[in-house]
């Protein structure tokens, strides 16, 4: 995946988690349940106001063609001539509301009158209409007239007209009204376009309401999630301030103000038991090393008067020796983690070479005819020398004594880091070790839990590395297991005012156990 691409990601998933958040969820709900209750009341309003609007034209319209047909017919002869329906219509469509008429003689197709006959014919009449009002209907008491006058809305070429019709008389012409609407249509346009305005209105007004309403939510929501990063970043007195007394955010605020106490009471609880498990570790090692300086010292002579012991006390002798060693060796890398426990080891920081921190490591250990060093001079380095000859002395004394020999030593420079890769010729470390290789006391075989090391040099050379700003990892080659240590060039931040200075590691190869 290029570089791109990942940006592109990077951002699509953000602007997706932007769009889900509470906040824009809170606002887009208000908005669509305005919207929905803006559009049914829009609706409903402009339906009622349509019905109305256009019930109140036609009926006006009807009953003032009704009384002006009423009036004018009487004047009408009972065989009425081609002129005499043009003079009908002409007088009844002359009342004061502006409509045309079409007078037609249904004996006489051919004779049809209009008040404009420019734009209204009888073919202007809907097929339907004019069969309805020709049809006479049966006289009942509720129903004494035959003829009745009935209307239709209809469209000509666009415009909306409403369309009534009826007979003069039983055997006499039928008469047609053509109302336009055109007013009504405008009137009810305009109201349309109001009502739209209107629903956009309510529409921002509900996303101001929500943001409004969002903002009153999500600001102690706020509070909370930093209260809660600054709670997981160890400010433990983080207490967030109780608004109201019966709401559920007040409740939320008790309980992790709650939560907060409880915790702070663990931590504290916890951390005095391991500075005191710590300063236990760091006063027995004390204690430890005055009479091990003098076992040390008993044990140097015995070592050197050993062959002319009786040959069968020179085998005691000897493992007394060898284990009072280890134990001195035990005593000093328990202090040493000690004191990265505590956070009072720092760094003594000077430039070197580290190609000749390397050689000088090999050459004090008579490790050159084991190791393959592959070192170019001039990678210069601002290290404390003692605590990283203590991480070269770890991971290539590890190589030797469970990889096995030839240990190969590669060191190269990576942009502002140097980088140092330590490589055996062993079978390499099981896949299930890889990531315990580095804990203390760690041992890859727990049938082997006694052996020469103490289990913490790794530990602590992932110790030194990252006090320097450096990391150690261990890996599998192509042949046997690959350390490889990662510096920084430059120094790494000066320490606290409240560190001290490391004393001397005494360890210089640990047996690890981790490779087989």
């Amino acid at each position: 995946m290029t570089d791109h691409q990942t940006t592109a990601r990077r951002f699509s998933t953000g602007r997706w988690r932007r769009l889900r958040s509470l906040r824009v969820r809170l606002i887009a709900v208000f908005a669509a349940v305005a919207l929905l209750a803006a559009v049914s009341a829009s609706g409903i309003a402009y339906w009622l106001n349509r019905d109305a609007v256009l019930k109140r034209a036609q009926d006006t319209a009807l009953n003032d063609f009704r009384v002006s047909l009423t009036r004018n017919v009487s004047e009408l002869p009972l065989n009425p001539s081609c002129a005499e329906l043009a003079t009908l219509a002409s007088n009844v469509a002359s009342s004061g509301l502006t409509y045309d008429v079409v007078v037609a003689d249904p004996a006489r197709p051919e004779c049809s009158a209009s008040s404009d006959p420019a734009h209204f014919t009888l073919a202007d009449v809907p097929t339907a209409l004019r069969s309805t009002v020709a049809k006479p209907r049966e006289i009942t008491e509720n129903n004494p007239y035959p003829y009745h006058l009935y209307w239709q809305r209809q469209n000509l070429e666009g415009r909306p007209f409403v369309i009534g019709g009826t007979k003069v008389v039983p055997n006499g012409p039928t008469a047609y009204m053509f109302k336009s609407l055109e007013n009504e249509r405008a009137d009810l346009n305009t109201l349309g376009w109001s009502l739209a305005i209107a629903t956009l209105l309510a529409l921002i007004g509900s996303a101001l309401l929500a943001q409004a309403a969002s903002a009153t939510v999500l600001r102690p929501v706020k509070r909370l999630g930093e209260a809660a990063r600054r709670l997981g970043e160890g400010r433990l007195d983080t207490r967030l301030e109780v608004e109201g007394s019966v709401d559920e955010l007040a409740d939320l605020a008790r309980t992790f103000n709650r939560a907060a106490a409880s915790l702070h009471e663990q931590v504290e609880e916890l951390s005095a038991r391991e500075a005191q498990s710590r300063r236990f570790v760091a006063d027995m090692s004390h204690e430890l090393r005055t009479p091990l300086t003098a076992m040390t010292a008993v044990t140097d002579i015995l070592e050197d008067e050993a062959e002319s012991l009786d040959p069968m006390i020179e085998p005691a002798v000897r493992l007394v020796v060898s284990e009072t060693r280890r134990l001195s060796d035990l005593v000093e890398n328990l202090m040493e983690v000690t004191r990265f426990d505590a956070g009072t080891a720092k760094l003594v920081a000077d430039e070197v070479d580290i190609a000749d921190l390397i050689m000088s490591c090999i050459d004090g250990r008579a490790w050159y005819d084991a190791v393959e060093l592959d070192a170019p001079r001039g990678i210069l380095a601002v290290v404390d020398p003692r605590r990283l000859d203590v991480v070269f002395a770890n991971l290539i004394g590890n190589a030797l004594k469970h990889g096995g020999s030839p240990v190969r030593v590669r060191v190269r420079q990576d942009g502002d880091s140097v980088v140092v890769e330590v490589s055996d010729s062993g079978p390499g470390i099981p896949e299930d070790v890889l990531p315990h290789v580095f804990d203390r006391f760690y041992k890859a075989d727990r049938g082997r839990a006694r052996s020469e090391g103490s289990g913490l040099g790794l530990s602590i050379a992932m110790a030194n590395a990252q006090i320097h700003g450096g990391t150690i990892t261990a890996a599998n080659g192509e042949v046997g297991a690959v350390f490889t240590l990662t510096l920084p060039l430059a120094p790494p931040p000066p320490p606290s005012a409240g560190e001290a200075e490391g004393g001397p590691v005494g360890a210089a190869a640990d047996d690890k156990d981790a490779t087989t």
